[in-house]
This record gives structure tokens, sequence and C-alpha cells, in this order.
């Protein structure tokens, strides 16, 4: 079933159990996977699923975040309930040791052999692991593997 299918599901029982805040969720996801397919060639392929899914968690997060520091709780709660509800589509992320596996291989086959060689390890890697390891922790362990 594709992500577009489940979502549709999903906001079926939604709205037959009468959840308002997590059909509202619902419709945005499919609402931002719609105007992919329409904007693009009409068919919106798991990569670009997934991109979609991720930028959507993420914003809720930096809203989440934004939200505890200026201490507005009603509004922080609200975003981590969206984001607890977009993280059920979210593609399985890598662990780190397995990023590390990735990196290394990466750095091995690439030749790298320090800091200055990051640019080229984080080009190869970025396209490798889109979508399957967050970049921060990318970042990191490119740079700590360079720093070796």
């Amino acid at each position: 079933m594709s992500l577009t299918d489940q979502i549709n599901s999903d906001i079926k029982e939604a709205m037959k159990a009468r959840e308002k805040d997590k059909l509202a969720t619902l419709r945005d996801i499919k609402a931002k996977l719609l105007n992919e397919a329409t904007s693009g060639n009409g068919d919106v392929d798991e990569a670009k699923e997934n991109k979609i899914i991720l930028k959507l968690h993420k914003q809720r997060m930096d809203s989440y975040n934004v939200y505890v520091e200026q201490g507005r709780e009603e509004l922080a709660a609200n975003e981590k309930f969206e984001a607890e509800i977009i993280e059920l589509y979210m593609p399985k992320m890598m662990s780190e040791d397995e990023v590390r596996a990735e990196v290394n291989a990466t750095i091995e086959s690439l030749g790298a052999n320090g800091p200055q060689d990051m640019g080229k390890v984080m080009g190869a890697l970025t396209k490798k692991l889109s979508g399957k390891a967050d970049g921060k922790m990318i970042s990191s362990i490119v740079k700590a593997e360079l720093n070796k």
C-alpha cells in the first residue's frame, strides 16, 4: 500500500472516530502529497514522499521548540501532537552505527584523508542517505571520522 493510500485510509478512520486534530494533520500531509503530484509529472515516488514527510516533521519540531522557548505550552503541545502523528509515516531511519559504517565505506572509497575532504564525502553521502538518516548526524560523524 502506498503512502497516499495509507493516508486516505487513515483519514477515513479519523473521520469515523471524530478525531479532529488527527484529521487535520492527515489532511495536511495529503495536501502536500497532492500538491507535489500536481506540480510534477503526476506521480510521486517513495523518495519524494519520504522527503515531504521528513520536511513536515522537521517543521513541526522546529515550531515546537520555538513555542517551548517562548512559554506557549498550548501551541507547543499541538505541534508535538502533530509531529507524533507524522512520525507514524516516516521512513525507518538508519541507526548511528549503520551511518558510521556507510561513512567509513565512503571515506575509504573516495580516498578522503582529512577535514579538507569533508565536502566531497558529504556530497556523496547526502545523495546516498537522503531520507534514511538525519543530515546533522551524518555531518557530525563525517567530521569525527575525518579528524581521526
